[in-house]
């Protein structure tokens, strides 16, 4: 197996095409993600109620109805949206009377196909005598919308994968993608929370950057408006994806910059590139219609988010080290190996900076935007879920440094056995600490005793950890009753503000 960095007629540093190794570690990433399937929890909750909305109402409602979105919720979203008789709450309606919903759209359009095909489903055994209930709630539904969930998440992965081979080996690109998949963030938002966004995110931004490489050298007229409908849907499911354009913006600064160098004005050039950029643009407005459409209808205007208006931005006291380092979901206190992949992440921008600065760029800009956002921390969040988005950068960047380091190793099957052996320890931390958070041993807002939790890694977890991975596999709507329970109780111990 060839590891290292080689060079290319480009003139950037490129391993060599599709391999024989390749193709048998992506079936490997296959395998793993078929047998962690029934690790889909088919379960809406909090933040997810208004995900799933806007794919359940427009189905089975033909509107923008929420009311029976709030009604069959979770009980403690249903507790703080409807009335004793269970009716929403007047002060959840908008100035156009509809139910506030500020969550995006975008997952609903990802999930729409196979929502479309549970609801046909479901319909065509009603016809035959079944009593399924066709209300967008009963199981068939909830399972298409995980199972929808953990697809996207995984060809997230598997772009993130392709896109780590094309600059590190194989070997090195695969125990990356294996550590964050199961070390970060991630697999809270893939498997057990899957009405939220984050795992989309993720795929959306994989495919973005993923196209963006492959098409950065000679990018068509054609390539430019495919590359506009993934942005705009990369929007569509995550306003702050916004951020990850800082790739196009550094692109084009280079570009322009290039165009007008003194003595070289080139205004074929610069018409050209304008342009494409135009149209590019252009495209992701159209692919943002269905945004815009929802906002108007839900909060009477295209550009009425529903979200913290900017004015109250953190501007003047950006919480920079708390977004990283806070017991409160900060990016490294709870997922570690983040720190690695950004070591790596740098390493690789300086060694090919007209690809890594650019990505280097989108990381800055989305953390910068993370740590003025007034709600930096998720309320309730396992780590800082917001940088989930972010994963495939992640992956290049630990990949990245993990063959830099195998560099220093006389033998690979030692860098290997050293690697795996280091980045296990993370994943084993992780999955004990997403239990612990799970199971609501931490609380699930706000910040956690870091003593506590590493107490209960070693002396609750091993001791729970079987018993609850059967009920979970096997009793699981009575485990997710009881986790809803303590929710509650966590809820009522907060203080009012």
């Amino acid at each position: 197996m060839r590891s290292g960095i080689s060079s290319s007629q480009s003139g950037l540093s490129l391993h060599p095409p599709l391999e024989a190794a390749q193709r048998r570690l992506e079936v490997s990433l296959i395998a793993i993600f078929v047998l962690t399937l029934p690790l889909l929890n088919p379960w809406v909750r909090g933040d997810g109620v208004g995900y799933y909305a806007y794919a359940r109402a427009p189905l089975i409602e033909h509107k923008l109805d929420f009311t029976r979105d709030y009604q069959f919720a979770n009980e403690s979203f249903r507790e703080a949206h409807c009335d004793e008789n269970g009716n929403p709450k007047p002060e959840y309606r908008t100035s156009t009377g509809h139910l506030e919903n500020h969550f995006t759209v975008g997952p609903a359009m990802l999930w729409s196909p196979f929502m479309l095909v549970a609801h046909a489903a479901v319909a065509a055994a009603r016809a035959m005598g079944s009593h399924i209930p066709a209300n967008g709630f009963s199981w068939p539904y909830r399972y298409a919308m995980a199972f929808g969930t953990g697809l996207y998440g995984f060809l997230g992965l598997f772009l993130s994968f392709r896109l780590a081979r094309k600059y590190v080996g194989p070997l090195w690109s695969f125990v990356a993608t294996i550590a964050i998949w199961w070390a970060s963030s991630l697999p809270v938002y893939m498997y057990f929370n899957p009405s939220w966004s984050h795992a989309q995110s993720a795929f959306v931004v994989a495919l973005f950057i993923w196209y963006w490489d492959a098409t950065r050298e000679h990018r068509s007229l054609a390539q430019w408006l495919v590359l506009g409908v993934i942005v705009g849907l990369m929007l569509d499911i995550y306003y702050v994806n916004l951020m990850i354009v800082s790739v196009l913006v550094v692109e084009a600064v280079v570009q322009y910059t290039d165009i007008f160098r003194p003595g070289r004005l080139l205004p074929s050039a610069f018409f050209e590139l304008f342009t494409r950029h135009l149209l590019f643009g252009l495209v992701v407005i159209v692919v943002m219609i269905p945004t815009f459409v929802s906002r108007w209808v839900v909060y009477g205007g295209p550009f009425e988010t529903g979200y913290y208006p900017i004015r109250i931005f953190l501007w003047r006291s950006p919480v920079f080290l708390r977004v990283l380092f806070s017991s409160n979901h900060g990016l490294l206190s709870w997922t570690p190996i983040v720190a690695f992949a950004l070591v790596g992440l740098l390493l690789f921008a300086i060694r090919l900076p007209r690809v890594g600065v650019p990505f280097l760029a989108a990381v800055l800009a989305f953390y910068f935007f993370i740590s003025i956002f007034p709600n930096w921390a998720g309320i309730s969040s396992y780590g800082n879920r917001f940088f989930i988005s972010v994963t495939p950068l992640f992956i290049l960047g630990l990949a990245y440094l993990l063959e830099r380091i195998a560099t220093c190793f006389e033998r690979p099957r030692a860098a290997l056995a050293v690697s795996a052996g280091i980045l296990a320890c993370f994943v084993l931390w992780n999955l004990g600490l997403i239990y612990q958070w799970g199971a609501h041993l931490v609380p699930t807002r706000g910040p956690i005793s870091f003593r506590e939790a590493t107490h209960n890694q070693f002396f609750v977890v091993p001791a729970q950890i079987s018993s609850q991975l059967r009920s979970y596999l096997f009793r699981r709507s009575d485990m997710m009753r009881q986790i809803e329970q303590r929710d509650l109780e966590q809820l009522k111990r907060i203080p009012e503000p």
